[in-house]
Order: structure tokens, then C-alpha cells, then sequence
């Protein structure tokens, strides 16, 4: 009986469902794993690059982090184009906020309005939900550091810890378990290492297809983004004990 309610985005199911919506889901966790951890001095996000060909050049920047506004940062899971179309009209929501008010956008109001975007194509006829899910960081005066978790739904939510992606629910119950209050930076990095290598498909952590990138304050009170460098990511993954030196795996 569901089958008829499958291609329309605004009918409900009989059980109060949107069939659209949840494939649109069920897409975000065909994608690499992004795990969002939110520490006392910044907020950690470390994603896992899946490859779709061997033969597909690498890009040269990151695929699983998008920088909204020089504030706030983003990951995502799921379709790279549904991602770039929300992130663009992002930037450009930020920068009129910042043009008309002469200061940076609140995150949560931003991250609501990239939300009220996803939510306005489940309701319409003739479109279809976005197919991504993002982890967002970022710091305003009002409350800090701030991670929040959006689904192709629209709806949204602040976490201390988050997982995206494959294998979420899995990396999800890890960060409910080995999570603790006042946690470092430091202690992000190594606790979301060691949680995507337990709940990765492969067998190691492998260390040439992970973004791990880190939002945090300058001495000066300026926001920094920094993504690390394959070297520096090698070092830690060795210091967390999940990997072999570069050196020896090669």
C-alpha cells in the first residue's frame, strides 16, 4: 500500500510518514562518517572520505568540510551537490547578515535558516528533499563554541558530541559512552579517532582518507579554522595508537 505515497514529497503515508524524506536519509548514511565532538576550547570534526573509483583524481582540498563564514564551519554527509547548493546560499545569507548588522551572524539563526531551506522542499510539489545532513561549528559572543546536527528533514539540534553518515548510530553510542564534560581539544581529537576506528567499515584507520579539522580562538579573540595537514594527522593517529607510522604502512 505505501507505494502509492512513495513519489509524492507532501502526501503522508497511512502511519504519518514521508517516504521521500527518509530515502532522502537513508542516502546520508551511504556517505563517509563525519563525527562533531565540542570541547571547553573549541570543536573537532573528523570525516571519513570514501572513494567511489580508484581511478578518480583526489582533490586537492577537503570533501568533507566547507567553510560557511570565517565563524563557522560545516560537514557534511550525503550528495556534494544538494551540499554545495545549501552551503552557497548559506554564505550569501551570512554576508548580508553581516552587511546590513556590521557583525557576524549568529550560528544558530544561520544554522536555522540553511534548516527552514531543507524543510521548505518537503512540503512543495515538484521538489524533492535535499539528500545531506550536516554537522555545524562554529563561535558568537552570545554562547561560544557551538556544534549542531541537521538531517534532510530540517530539523536540527545542539550537541556536545554528533556522528553523520555511516555507521552514525554506532559512533553515536560510542560518544553517548566514552564523552565526559570540560573535555580538551586535545582530548576531541583522540576520543574522535578513536571512535571512527571502531565503527569504520575497514579494517584500520586509514589515514589517507580523513579530513580532521579543528575551530577554535586565537590569543587575539579572532575564530580560527585549520585543517590539518596529512603529515600532522599521521602523527596523531599514531599517537592514538589506532595506526602504524606513514613509513611503516607504505
Amino acid at each position: 500500500m505505501s507505494r502509492r505515497f512513495d513519489t509524492r514529497t507532501t502526501i503522508f503515508s497511512p502511519e504519518g510518514r514521508l517516504y521521500q524524506v527518509e530515502y532522502a536519509i537513508e542516502a546520508t548514511g551511504n556517505a563517509g562518517t563525519a563525527i562533531g565532538i565540542l570541547s571547553k576550547d573549541g570543536v573537532v570534526l573528523l570525516g571519513e572520505r570514501k572513494e567511489t573509483s580508484k581511478l578518480l583524481q583526489k582533490s586537492k582540498s577537503t570533501q568533507k568540510f566547507f567553510k560557511i563564514e570565517d565563524h563557522m564551519v560545516c560537514a557534511m554527509a550525503g550528495l556534494i551537490p544538494d551540499a554545495n547548493i545549501l552551503i552557497n546560499n548559506a554564505r550569501v545569507q551570512a554576508q548580508r547578515y553581516t552587511f546590513t548588522y556590521q557583525e557576524p551572524m549568529p550560528v544558530e539563526q544561520l544554522v536555522q535558516s540553511i534548516c527552514d531551506t531543507k524543510q521548505g522542499y518537503t512540503q512543495f510539489g515538484g521538489l524533492r528533499p535535499f539528500g545531506v545532513s550536516f554537522l555545524f561549528a562554529g563561535w558568537d559572543r552570545n554562547f561560544g563554541f557551538q556544534l549542531y546536527k541537521s538531517d534532510p528533514s530540517g530539523s536540527y539540534g545542539g550537541f556536545q558530541a554528533a556522528a553523520i553518515g555511516a555507521n552514525s548510530l554506532a559512533a553515536q553510542s560510542m560518544l553517548e559512552q566514552y564523552y565526559k564534560d570540560e573535555i580538551t581539544r586535545e582530548e576531541a581529537v583522540q576520543l574522535a579517532l578513536k571512535v571512527l576506528s571502531k565503527t569504520i567499515d575497514s579494517s584500520g584507520l586509514p589515514w589517507d582518507k580523513l579530513d580532521l579539522a579543528e575551530v577554535f580562538l586565537l590569543p587575539s579573540g579572532s575564530v580560527r579554522y585549520q585543517v590539518c595537514s596529512p603529515e600532522v594527522l599521521s602523527k596523531l593517529l599514531v599517537k592514538s595508537g589506532v595506526t602504524q607510522p606513514v613509513a611503516e604502512a607504505s
